[in-house]
């Protein structure tokens, strides 16, 4: 470890001997100079007109350029726009898109984000640390910024959820040595702390030694508290070292206790799960400090990157919420930047990383000009730069590793001729759920789903060919008024989850996502009306490009409103989240019915109906 940072060290010395000599007037010049812009300086939150001077990866000289502009320097005006450090993601998942790193960065990029923290715990929990090693490999050909977080367990909740790989201490340990690797993922077992100190208090041990290891090699650990308070919130804080983030805030309240706490508060825009106009509100109503306040997506649909944009749409948005502009790009530059202590990036400064953008419009974000290491990569939003096609091995599309359903196999089955029923209650633009009890009619012994009061059937299908289990439970707010729709995204271990209005459409939707090796799978009366294989681990496709999915996805989504009548915006992903075992209040897995916040596992049925 040492030889290898001493050689990086060295070669940093000499890059910078060369900025030194060009400020110096030693015949050596800038290579770009951005003239006559307005600088967005996120230090001390001024704008003010200077140049911003590059050379080689690094940025050269803020401030009036025109001595360093020689023979052969690149002169770009742009007068009358911004000039910003380059947009850091802070925590994301790029399953959750269905897209390969270089399909989403082909979105992202011309979009000003030069640096994604991603959070490979989706692949982890399919593939092991084999699938995250694939992810990193497949990073090192791009030229954006790609760091990784790495789980220190999975699953997250042992007993309750079947994965494909399980992670512990040993596995995480290795994969924190790889330079690519930024820390520890979200912690998210110790989300539900008290139950888990109860019932399993070994986890809580494997954790904080985890922990303890990432902060010896100076690494970070990242945190996931979803309404966690008082004494729960400091052990929380304390397995992760002391120093630690959450992206499962939802409230002002949460996010001044987190924020006073010492807490990073990473405030998550994505596309089904909105906060950041919640948490912003301790600044607008309370006056905060917003350093360790940071914007992140977490989670994003490809139609929105394309649309919408990527870290400029959620500046966008919290400009909206009142936010001043410089302040919003603080927290999608210096504060990530300063939190994951990369000091040469989120700020322009000499010696830091050229890693840039020019926008056109402070409020509206509009992006110009994406620089990477002193390069022009995008202009005028689009990707000016070729990016490598890479395709993965062969073993991480072989994850699927389960018989075809039959109908009896997912029904739910009751005596007499009602019965009371548990579901869970989808709660839109959210991942945290309610519970409610329901009575349903009950025909031949088998539970009716109930188009009219939207309580529908729900089954998690084991994928990973371990265990074989069926979890079997009512939905309430899924909006089907016909058809099934089916999934091999499916958090966190990414079994197949499927919601319809009968248990014929629901065997037939969780087939066809056997039958593709994962995808998404939508059916109606029978019959298959709209799919996406997802060969890559049961959760991305390397086989479109990132404005394909974004169609097919979106055709999907459109199929579901017009098919299915469901009215979610994104269905797949509220879907998707039904079975996070870690966010409250109940959820599904491959074990059935989960009470997040006891770790049990209920009974479907109650009783017989009134």
């Amino acid at each position: 470890m040492g030889r290898r940072s001493g050689g990086r060290e060295l070669k940093q010395a000499v890059q910078w001997r060369r900025l030194i000599d060009s400020l110096l007037d030693l015949n050596q010049y800038a290579d770009v100079v951005l003239r006559d812009g307005f600088v967005v300086n996120v230090i001390t939150r001024e704008i003010y007109q200077a140049d911003v001077a590059l050379k080689g990866e690094y940025i050269l000289f803020v401030g009036d350029a025109r001595d360093l502009i020689g023979p052969s320097t690149n002169v770009e005006s742009v007068k009358g726009r911004f000039v910003a450090p380059g947009f850091i993601d802070a925590h994301m998942h790029f399953e959750s898109a269905m897209l390969t790193l270089t399909e989403f960065s082909r979105l992202s990029i011309p979009t000003g984000t030069t640096t994604l923290v991603a959070d490979p715990h989706e692949i982890a929990n399919v593939l092991g640390p084999a699938g995250i090693r694939a992810m990193i490999e497949e990073a090192r050909t791009l030229p954006n910024r790609i760091l990784f977080t790495v789980p220190c367990q999975v699953p997250d909740v042992p007993g309750l959820e079947t994965a494909g790989y399980d992670i512990g201490f040993d596995e995480a340990a290795e994969l924190l040595l790889d330079p690519a690797v930024q820390g520890i993922g979200e912690i998210q077992g110790f989300s539900n702390v008290g139950p888990v100190f109860r019932h399993a208090p070994h986890l809580i041990d494997d954790l904080v030694a985890s922990a303890a290891y990432a902060r010896s090699l100076g690494k970070t650990v990242e945190g996931n508290a979803p309404g966690l308070s008082g004494k729960e919130l400091a052990a929380h804080i304390l397995a992760g070292g002391a120093q630690i983030s959450c992206h499962e805030t939802t409230t002002k309240e949460e996010a001044l206790e987190k924020l006073r706490a010492g807490v990073t508060v990473f405030m998550r825009e994505g596309s089904s799960q909105r906060n950041m106009a919640e948490c912003v509100r301790a600044i607008t109503e309370e006056g905060v400090d917003s350093r360790k306040m940071v914007l992140v997506s977490d989670d994003l649909v490809p139609a929105d990157l394309m649309r919408r944009g990527h870290m400029n749409d959620i500046l966008r948005r919290t400009v909206a919420q009142g936010i001043d502009p410089v302040e919003a790009i603080q927290m999608a530059t210096i504060n990530p930047a300063t939190h994951f202590g990369l000091e040469e990036l989120g700020v322009l400064a000499p010696g830091k990383r050229a890693d840039l953008v020019v926008l056109a419009d402070l409020n509206e974000m509009q992006v110009d000009q994406v620089y990477l290491n002193g390069k022009k990569v995008a202009s005028g939003g689009k990707l000016i730069v070729p990016l490598p096609p890479y395709r993965y091995p062969d073993f991480v599309k072989s994850s699927m590793k389960r018989n075809p359903v039959t109908p009896a196999d997912l029904e739910i089955r009751a005596s007499g001729s009602r019965a009371r029923v548990r579901a869970l209650e989808v709660i839109p633009d959210q991942n945290l759920t309610g519970a409610g009890e329901y009575v349903l009619d009950v025909r031949d012994g088998i539970v009716q789903p109930s188009v009219q009061h939207d309580v529908l059937p729900v089954v998690v299908v084991e994928r990973h060919g371990r265990t074989g289990r069926i979890g079997r439970a009512f939905a309430r707010g899924m909006t089907l008024q016909a058809g099934a729709m089916a999934e091999s995204v499916s958090h966190d271990t990414h079994n197949i989850i499927a919601c319809g209005t009968s248990y014929q459409d629901l065997a037939e939707a969780v087939n066809r996502v056997i039958q593709m090796g994962g995808g998404l799978a939508l059916v109606r009366d029978g019959r298959v009306i709209g799919e996406l294989p997802l060969p890559v681990a049961g959760l991305m496709t390397d086989l479109l490009d990132g404005y394909e999915v974004a169609e097919r996805l979106e055709t999907l989504h459109q199929l579901a409103r017009s098919e299915l009548g469901c009215r979610l915006h994104v269905p797949f992903m509220h879907l998707s989240f039904l079975s996070l075992a870690t966010s409250p209040k109940w959820k599904i897995t491959d074990a059935g019915l989960v009470d997040v916040e006891c770790l049990e596992v209920l009974s479907p049925i109650v009783g017989e109906g009134d």
